[in-house]
């Protein structure tokens, strides 16, 4: 990887950056991608922050349970926010607190806790999902539709080429 000049701090730097026009053109695509993540992700913490006083991994637990309204499993959310179950139960206990979400036992399978949001819940999380829909637009509002359609398929290929590591 190049050196970056010598005048900047590294740690102002962003991971795109830190790359030399020398570097592989993969790496820089990576960084790139990598670098536009981190901004993004970035912008929609601190609104989420800000607007709802909100966590990101508590919206993305409530966006899936709001996608299933019979609930989901314990297992099956850590599975689909790709964390630990640990993790699940502790954003699930502070959302039971607050009853925006029920924990009940699964009929199918006595061993498993299913998550379903309320009514509250299903309400708190409809005004969030419509905020960050708006802010998704404004991040990616300096792009053209055509440019944001092309991106997309672009990025489709590439999703359909990455192979999960064996």
């Amino acid at each position: 990887m190049s050196e970056a000049p010598a005048d900047l701090e590294t740690a102002d730097l962003d991971h795109e950056t830190r790359v030399g026009g020398g570097d592989h053109e993969a790496l820089r695509l990576w960084l790139r991608l990598l670098t536009c993540t981190n901004l993004i992700e970035a912008s929609i913490r601190a609104a989420l922050r800000r607007d709802f006083n909100v966590t990101l991994p508590r919206f993305d637990l409530m966006a899936q349970l709001y996608q299933h309204a019979d609930g989901l499993k314990m297992g099956e959310l850590s599975q689909r926010l790709m964390v630990t179950g640990g993790n699940v139960t502790g954003i699930a206990d502070q959302l039971v607190r607050e009853n925006l979400v029920v924990r009940e036992a699964d009929p199918a399978d006595r061993r498993a806790w299913r998550l379903t949001l309320t009514a509250a819940g299903r309400e708190a999380f409809a005004a969030m999902a419509a905020r960050h829909e708006g802010w998704i637009a404004g991040l990616t509002g300096g792009l053209a539709p055509g440019e944001r359609d092309q991106l997309y398929r672009l990025l489709g290929r590439l999703k359909t080429t990455v192979k999960e590591p064996a």
